[in-house]
């Protein structure tokens, strides 16, 4: 069987491209790697070869979600608390706290559009 080498990157649909962008790059410190028009921005962890691609839409395409169950984020566990803090400063929507095993931490928060975002360690 041929297996894909990595993942290379995510699409979201949303609703105000500026406002997108501000968002996770204040949230999670990406950086914008390139354009493709002005309906569409590249935005990937510093350092890293991840990308989320960000599609301007139309309202009725934005999905928020609905098409996708969360995407998540990795941060070392001494910058937890303080990326808590600095997504919903970004405008980030905490839904939940939590554990999913001993010294395992996660919190779920919404963008803008309503995509669910996971941040772990």
């Amino acid at each position: 069987m041929v297996s894909a080498l990595e993942l290379n990157h995510i699409n979201l649909n949303v609703s105000d491209i500026a406002r997108s962008e501000k968002f996770y790059r204040e949230a999670f410190g990406l950086e914008v790697r390139f354009r493709e028009g002005s309906d569409m921005v590249f935005v990937g962890s510093p350092g890293a070869r991840d990308l989320i691609t960000l599609c301007q839409a139309k309202a009725a395409d934005v999905v928020g979600g609905g098409g996708i169950s969360h995407f998540g984020f990795r941060v070392m566990a001494q910058q937890f608390d303080i990326m808590v803090a600095q997504i919903e400063q970004a405008g980030g929507t905490l839904l939940r706290r939590g554990h999913h095993a001993p010294n395992e931490p996660f919190a779920y928060f919404t963008d803008p559009d309503g995509y669910t975002i996971e941040l772990g360690i």
